[in-house]
């Protein structure tokens, strides 16, 4: 499978890296995405960011194929290289409907790379948080309050998308306090968003309140 990555191709583009993942998932390839991960941690760099994206077009297209390796995409959070670590951020988002237990019993490292991580990084640890929130009760009541602090603080442009990534849970909530807390949340910062950005908020809230 490795053979079949971009780099190894001479290929400057992603599309053998998503035609690889297509095939894997077409295949549920267990083994050929064990060969995948270990790429990881190969020591090539081209290989391994190679390995990263095919593994998270894997995770978007079928993540219980991947959902079993949660634990190297946490280690790979912390690696040198940001291209795995928001690469690996991405790949949990995925699988934290499908993997919840794995990423809530690690969640203090997910939290230490979301405030740590790039633009990427951060935009992809919202929807594994979000992910998780949705799993249970147990753990809604531990992120929740960690999106509505998110939402208070991170910079204006990021609102409205964070805050469609976080209405995940939000579709799925039980809890009218919530539901609640978090319209409350957006409606603090109305005044710092642009118009195209208050009318994108306005629609998800609209959406929201009619569930």
């Amino acid at each position: 499978m490795i053979e079949q990555l971009a780099c190894k191709l001479g290929r400057n583009d992603e599309k053998p890296n998503i035609d690889l993942a297509v095939k894997l998932c077409e295949a549920m390839d267990a083994e050929g995405v064990q060969e995948i991960v270990g790429g990881l941690s190969s020591g090539d760099q081209a290989v391994a960011n190679d390995c990263i994206k095919v593994l998270y077009e894997i995770g978007q297209r079928k993540p219980e194929l991947i959902a079993a390796h949660a634990d190297t995409f946490i280690t790979a959070l912390f690696a040198k290289n940001n291209r795995l670590v928001w690469g690996a951020m991405t790949a949990l988002a995925y699988i934290a409907p499908a993997a919840p237990d794995a990423l809530y019993a690690r969640l203090p490292e997910i939290v230490t790379a979301y405030r740590k991580g790039s633009v990427i990084t951060v935009d992809n640890s919202i929807s594994v948080f979000a992910g998780l929130c949705a799993a249970n009760d147990e753990y809604r009541a531990k992120i929740f309050p960690m999106l509505l602090e998110h939402l208070a603080n991170c910079r204006a442009k990021e609102i409205p998308q964070h805050a469609e990534r976080i209405a995940v849970c939000i579709n799925l909530s039980r809890h009218a306090e919530d539901k609640g807390a978090f319209i409350k949340a957006l409606e603090a910062r109305a005044g710092e968003l642009t118009d195209a950005q208050r009318a994108r908020n306005t629609k998800l809230i609209n959406k929201i309140t009619q569930q």
